[in-house]
């Protein structure tokens, strides 16, 4: 059976075999370079080692490279290391600067990086393979309807493709029920089971030191980071305005303001590359693609991006979102999409205030009124500067359900820190080269067992199951 401590330990094994893989690559630089150790050069590496192997566990702790169940395939692997690796590369030639450790050669530096990236992925693969069959770990998952169905393609814990999924309804009996938690080690519950029975199952499941993995209803998540006092002989919950307070306002602002003037100096190249690009394509079309969409509190403003579609997109359709083969988007437009290109000139807008560099997505009227009819909660996520880029963008997928990204900008509303604003940058950069975040890519191939496969050993084993309920 698999446990929270097997996890726990293979995220200590990991961790501490990328910081060796480092450590490794820096030494091979070393050899290769010089085919020696120079002491003036040596002595300087071994100054900035400490903080060689922090800047790396930060790396590796940001893009979760300890967590090897959410990669579904080594390409997926290899895209987070090679941007873990250029950031760690740019952040050790920074420190070396700042440290004064001029003696440390930059070829260094860079030889070590390819052997990073090359040592880390080749570890990454043998772990693998040497502490993972094809199928680990067996999962429950109890629901009915369409919201079972689709977790029954998300589920991939705890490592690749190889878990198998046992789907029973919320109706099966409990004795039935406690068969299958004697039989898997994880329960994920669907969204649609009864609270009663969705606590009965928790129940049961802790009894047996199961993991349970529960969607949080969106009235759950306002509950969060709330304050338990008593009341007489009452303990009550404070359930705090769903807002940032004053002094976040204000810090948001600060570093959205100047961060957004560095981001347009140094993407300068890039903003006026681009624009030539568009404007090459279509020499009478508009360069910017300039749109009302509703702000804080749904207060209207106007976004700016480049243009990525034919003049005049909308003018038969009406607002319609855009998909993956949408006709409408030109060569240049293909381009500057894939690599996020064309949302540049929101910088701008962040400078002018109407925006955050990180914060719920800009959305039009028609569709905020469109989904706060069929969402009750929507409305919440406009208590903030809508951002460039956002939880749900880098947690979700272009296809997301509008309700699961409801949930994560509502997660990060709750939970808003200046640190968490940096996480989310950091993951934009992996984003950019993601496919699946902007096209909804999703391998659905997943090994189902039902009940009603079981054969008839397993059921009279079924049968002599007994608890105490």
């Amino acid at each position: 059976m698999y446990s929270m401590d097997d996890t726990r330990n293979h995220k200590f094994l990991l961790i501490l075999g990328d910081l060796l893989c480092i450590l490794i690559a820096y030494i091979s630089a070393f050899y290769i370079r010089y085919l020696d150790f120079p002491d003036r050069n040596w002595e300087a590496f071994l100054s900035l080692l400490p903080w060689i192997l922090l800047i790396g566990l930060f790396f590796i702790s940001v893009y979760e490279l300890y967590s090897l169940d959410r990669k579904h395939t080594v390409s997926d692997i290899v895209r987070k290391i090679l941007v873990a690796t250029a950031l760690m590369t740019f952040l050790t030639m920074a420190a070396s600067y700042l440290f004064r450790e001029f003696a440390m050669p930059r070829s260094v530096v860079l030889i070590a990086s390819i052997f990073t990236v090359f040592l880390m992925v080749t570890f990454k693969v043998l772990y693998l393979k040497v502490t993972r069959g094809n199928k680990i770990g067996k999962v429950l998952l109890v629901g009915d309807g369409e919201a079972a169905s689709k977790l029954l393609y998300k589920i991939r814990h705890p490592m690749l493709k190889g878990t198998a999924v046992r789907h029973v309804s919320e109706h099966v009996p409990l004795e039935e029920l406690n068969y299958y938690l004697n039989e898997v080690d994880f329960v994920v519950l669907a969204t649609d089971i009864s609270k009663e029975k969705k606590s009965q199952i928790i129940y049961y499941a802790m009894e047996r030191n199961k993991v349970v993995y529960v969607i949080p209803e969106l009235y759950e998540l306002l509950l969060q980071k709330a304050t338990s006092s008593p009341m007489d002989d009452t303990l009550v919950m404070g359930v705090r305005p769903f807002l940032l307070t004053w002094d976040k306002v204000f810090l948001k602002r600060v570093f959205d303001f100047l961060s957004a003037v560095i981001l347009i100096i140094l993407a300068s190249p890039a903003l006026i590359a681009t624009a030539i690009m568009v404007k090459l394509e279509d020499p009478k079309a508009d360069i910017i693609y300039s749109q009302e969409r509703l702000g804080k509190y749904n207060k209207p403003f106007t976004i700016y991006k480049f243009r990525s579609m034919i003049q005049g997109a909308e003018k038969s359709t009406g607002p319609v979102l855009a998909t993956s083969d949408d006709k409408r988007i030109t060569k240049v437009g293909k381009l500057i999409r894939a690599t996020r290109l064309d949302e540049l000139p929101q910088l701008f807008n962040v400078l002018k205030g109407d925006m955050s560099l990180v914060g719920p997505r800009p959305e039009r009227e028609f569709f905020i009124q469109e989904l706060t009819q069929k969402y009750y909660h929507y409305g919440y996520r406009n208590r903030v500067k809508p951002g460039i880029t956002g939880y749900a963008q880098v947690m979700g997928k272009y296809t997301t359900d509008a309700e699961d990204k409801l949930r994560f900008d509502l997660y990060y509303i709750r939970n808003y820190s200046l640190w968490l604003d940096i996480i989310i940058i950091l993951k934009t950069c992996l984003v950019v080269f993601d496919k699946s975040k902007s096209e909804g890519a999703e391998d659905t191939s997943v090994t189902i067992e039902r009940p009603e496969e079981e054969n008839k050993d397993e059921a009279a084993n079924r049968k002599k199951s007994s608890l105490n309920f």
